[in-house]
């Protein structure tokens, strides 16, 4: 009866670790696919536009790399050691929050095209580009180091060379990291959400403008609305342990599964939708990208530029 079990735990991780694996290959290689398209060809590489759509891609290829292997890891080896636990940690936890901010950077540079078009190209420079994503980094792994800082005021230097499972709730369980949190996540997503919905109804308010260009202002507002859906899907990391409690309660027993869906649809599946919204609703990257699969067909190394 024992074996019978363990047999039929072991195909359930098992399964549940290969569709993780499988997933996280499958959106990387599409992810990745853009990342190259955008490096081979200097008319991405000098628009701001695309630096900042290629850093989130870029980001979420690490987001899903780590989070996968993360979860691969926790089943395979079960605890961490603590140190090396809150490296990763801190790792996961920047890239996380690097997402929503560049969002907000991305709809603030549409706003200056398409409302301040004379100053685009003296503002939107490669290299101020550059320095936010920077800006970016600092911005989001401050939190993460907090975190750090925390915990080694709180527990004996001896706790970080114990063995633990490694999840926040099992070292960042004080009330300063709760406040923390708090604080930090509420002036995160404050902050990009009201970036997004004033930009939206500044590009609104250009479009209804006849010097306006027309196309222009629909696209931008078009995407500035997405960049909203999308960062929806960001805060489901932050209210899904939320949902997996009261799902947990709710079906008591098949938490595992319920638990894993959750992450599926918190950590994985978003990751796709970047390349999704934004590559294929680029009709230049979208060429790019179709010769791009063309000459690998042929056997070709160097992408053909598209006039």
């Amino acid at each position: 009866m024992n074996s019978t079990v363990k047999v039929d735990q072991f195909y359930d991780l098992f399964i549940k670790n290969f569709i993780s694996v499988v997933l996280g290959l499958i959106i990387n290689y599409i992810n990745g696919t853009f990342v190259i398209v955008y490096f081979k060809n200097i008319i991405f590489c000098s628009d701001p536009r695309y630096i900042l759509y290629i850093h989130l891609v870029i980001n979420d290829m690490i987001m899903l790399s780590v989070s996968v292997g993360l979860q691969v890891t926790m089943y395979v080896l079960r605890i961490f050691n603590a140190s090396v636990c809150c490296v990763v940690l801190l790792f996961l936890s920047t890239v996380t929050k690097n997402s929503p901010l560049n969002l907000a950077c991305m709809a603030i540079e549409r706003y200056i095209a398409i409302c301040k078009p004379l100053h685009h190209s003296q503002i939107c420079t490669v290299r101020r580009t550059y320095m936010l994503i920077c800006f970016i980094w600092t911005a989001a792994a401050a939190p993460a180091l907090s975190d750090i800082f925390i915990a080694l005021s709180n527990r004996p230097a001896s706790f970080f060379s114990t063995a633990i499972v490694c999840h926040m709730v099992f070292i960042y369980n004080t009330w300063q990291h709760t406040v923390k949190d708090t604080v930090v996540n509420v002036v995160y997503l404050s902050f990009v959400w009201i970036t997004l919905i004033v930009t939206y109804f500044k590009v609104f308010s250009a479009a209804n403008a006849a010097s306006a260009d027309q196309v222009s202002a629909r696209k931008a507002r078009n995407t500035i609305l997405l960049h909203g859906v999308q960062l929806l899907l960001c805060m489901m990391s932050y209210i899904t342990p939320f949902m997996g409690t009261a799902l947990v309660n709710l079906f008591p027993q098949s938490p595992a599964t319920i638990l894993f869906i959750l992450f599926l649809l918190s950590n994985v599946l978003p990751r796709l939708l970047s390349p999704l919204i934004y590559g294929l609703r680029d009709k230049q990257f979208v060429e790019h990208v179709k010769v791009y699969f063309c000459c690998k067909q042929v056997g070709r190394t160097q992408i053909i530029p598209v006039k």
